[in-house]
């Protein structure tokens, strides 16, 4: 196994309890499995990500450029099933996720207001991204 193969095992190890707190998040404000299942595996997906280049991230080093960069370049052209509910589905997934991240003391609170502010404003950029 490459270095970098190892640095990524390690890293997907450390991000799994995040996504695990996160599933437990999700489950105490009741909403439905469908819907608890689509954000889990959104996140997943993002974690891939973050992982897939250099410099490795973990999940709680994401920020509002790695959302931005995922939206605009990545996802629309790396996943077979990115459209424009797909895209809403994800600016759904991360406004939660970076929320969670807040209130289990993961990030600051920065973070998310910049990672909110970046959906905001690039929604349309977003969605036409994938519409090309």
């Amino acid at each position: 196994m490459s270095d970098f193969d190892k640095e990524v095992a390690k890293i997907q190890k450390y991000n799994q309890p995040i996504i695990e707190g996160f599933k437990v998040w999700l489950e105490k404000a009741n909403l439905s499995t469908k819907t608890i299942k689509n954000h889990i595996l959104n996140i997943e997906f993002f974690a891939e990500y973050l992982v897939g280049y250099e410099p490795l991230q973990k999940l709680d080093e994401a920020d509002d450029q790695d959302v931005y960069d995922f939206l605009l370049n990545y996802f629309p052209h790396k996943a077979m099933w990115a459209s424009e509910s797909s895209t809403k589905s994800y600016m759904g997934s991360f406004k939660k996720f970076f929320s969670y991240m807040v209130e289990t003391d993961k990030i600051s609170s920065e973070i998310e207001a910049e990672v909110k502010d970046t959906l905001k404003e690039g929604k349309q950029e977003f969605l036409d991204a994938v519409s090309e």
